[in-house]
């Protein structure tokens, strides 16, 4: 009995592939019956996974989809012939165009057996099945020291080059003619996968453990992948990542949107800016400093319990490129942790969740800023040229800024708010917010400039300005590298005083005292009395 033409692969769709690639264009074709062809950009390899036909094969298919040309396709015997003509065609497009091809097909080792004990050693590993010909080990000693690199849990992987007859799974006929093999357009690899990223009873997927073998298997694909290119064919990449993806699936952007909506529906810093800090300043003053202050915060924007809900729901699963996946995965749990510290509040989880999310003080950082505030004298005074500005002559100074970035970068909005509810300056969705209470002496002015304008906005309105939106909130922990670059350009500047520097160490004094258990109080105590 014939299969049905639906579930056939026919002639018209592999031309239409074929002269998509011949023009240099990208293909993304569902197939007929089950799988995927899928190739960035006309390149000299292919990934293949085959999905068997009688056993359930869970999660391997995701081994290939990493990858920037992949196939992914049903075993069925009813699939088979139009299978092995369209890799053909394709080993044949490609391999004209590039003089050879390569081929590796990507499968499961059979699982072991049911031994509970198998889950605890999550060690990777690989059976590397090269070609029968000879004339390339050297290819296949590349391929084994980029899949040596790979660890799971700390545990190296164990790789093994297996010289048989076939490089294709068991059970399996070969996935090309051995005619179709055999001319120097098309050279056939296997590689055998120990499924450890499956429970081993219930052949369940460990999610935390796939994505982590999944990026790492990633980068040695690439690995061989340069190799292989740069030896063996016309094309020549400047680096084995350039082989990677460049265009992104919808996936990506949805991804995106959702985490951006999320980020841009609250605004972090003013969440945890005080509204009463000169208030609290004089009530901690007339209790003699022996009582902590009572602080006020502005209500939420937002129900925590509704924003989480729809973030979770967002479909990271479906991102097929392993390092755009992390990104996003790492942003969900950054934002998933800010929501948190909004709820906590002037509560003691506030500090825990605040270490998750900007990490602690080392013991080399602590001290520095110690070795700084012993050094640099207390009485030190910023440069009395220039005077001091108030929050209007300020203000007007960083609009001056801002006009003249504008010039660069017409699409530049930012602008600037006096605001009674801010302490000092603050930088809040690219706009710059100044205390109304602000006085500044003029030797920082331009330092203060550079470093809320020139950093914190202009980092935020380039990102605004690219396809990503998650760029404009920051990647996570990108405020290190932000607050480190600012920092920067005060001293680029030469606005980088001796008070600036004993203040920013004794914020680093401050937050250890706090990690280590001080009280407000005694913190307080200790950078007054002990470093003045």
């Amino acid at each position: 009995m014939n299969p049905p033409a639906a579930d056939l692969i026919s002639e018209r769709f592999i031309r239409t592939v074929c002269k998509r690639l011949a023009e240099g264009k990208r293909v993304r074709r569902n197939l007929p019956f089950w799988g995927r062809l899928a190739i960035d950009r006309p390149l000299p390899f292919l990934c293949v996974y085959r999905r068997p036909g009688r056993r359930a094969d869970p999660g391997t298919f995701r081994l290939v989809t990493s990858e920037a040309s992949y196939l992914t396709c049903s075993a069925l015997p009813r699939q088979r012939e139009g299978i092995g003509r369209l890799v053909g065609s394709v080993a044949e497009t490609l391999g004209g165009k590039y003089g050879e091809f390569l081929i590796l097909e990507i499968w499961a080792a059979p699982p072991e057996g049911p031994d509970p004990d198998s889950v605890a050693p999550l060690r990777p590993g690989f059976r590397i099945y090269p070609p029968r010909e000879s004339g390339h080990e050297a290819l296949t000693t590349s391929f084994e020291e980029a899949l040596r690199r790979i660890k799971l849990d700390g545990r190296r992987a164990t790789v093994e080059t297996v010289h048989r007859f076939r490089s294709w799974p068991r059970k399996l006929p070969p996935l090309l003619p051995a005619d179709e093999t055999s001319g120097p357009r098309a050279l056939m690899y296997g590689l055998e996968v120990s499924p450890v990223f499956r429970h081993p009873e219930t052949g369940e997927p460990f999610p935390r453990v796939a994505g982590e073998l999944r990026r790492s298997l990633s980068v040695a694909l690439r690995r061989f992948f340069y190799q292989f290119t740069r030896t063996s064919t016309t094309a020549h990449p400047l680096h084995f990542h350039a082989l990677g993806r460049q265009a992104v699936v919808k996936a990506v952007w949805e991804v995106d949107t959702k985490l951006a909506e999320v980020s841009d529906a609250y605004e972090f810093l003013l969440q945890l800016t005080p509204v009463n800090t000169q208030q609290a300043w004089k009530q901690f003053e007339r209790n003699r400093f022996e009582r902590i202050p009572t602080l006020h915060y502005r209500p939420l924007p937002v129900d925590p319990v509704v924003l989480k809900r729809g973030m979770f729901k967002v479909p990271v699963e479906r991102i097929e490129d392993p390092a755009l996946a992390m990104i996003f995965r790492e942003k969900l749990y950054e934002l998933d942790r800010q929501i948190t510290m909004f709820q906590d509040r002037n509560t003691p989880r506030f500090l825990h969740e605040s270490i998750q999310l900007f990490g602690g003080v080392d013991g080399e950082l602590f001290g520095t800023a110690v070795s700084l505030l012993e050094t640099i004298p207390p009485r030190s005074r910023e440069a009395s040229s220039g005077g001091t500005l108030n929050a209007e002559a300020f203000a007007r100074v960083a609009r001056e800024e801002i006009d003249h970035l504008r010039l660069q970068h017409p699409g530049l909005t930012a602008r600037v708010e006096i605001r009674p509810d801010v302490t000092g300056l603050l930088v809040s969705k690219g706009n710059l917010l100044v205390s109304s209470d602000s006085k500044i002496p003029g030797s920082r002015v331009e330092a203060l400039v550079q470093h809320e304008i020139g950093t914190h906005s202009v980092t935020y309105h380039n990102g605004r300005a690219q396809k990503l939106r998650i760029l404009s909130t920051g990647l996570t922990g990108y405020d290190t590298l932000q607050e480190g670059l600012a920092v920067l350009a005060e001293y680029l500047v030469g606005g980088l005083s001796r008070p600036r520097l004993r203040l920013l160490a004794a914020r680093v004094v401050a937050v250890r005292l706090l990690i280590d258990g001080a009280s407000f109080i005694d913190t307080f105590r200790e950078l007054q009395k002990t470093h003045g």
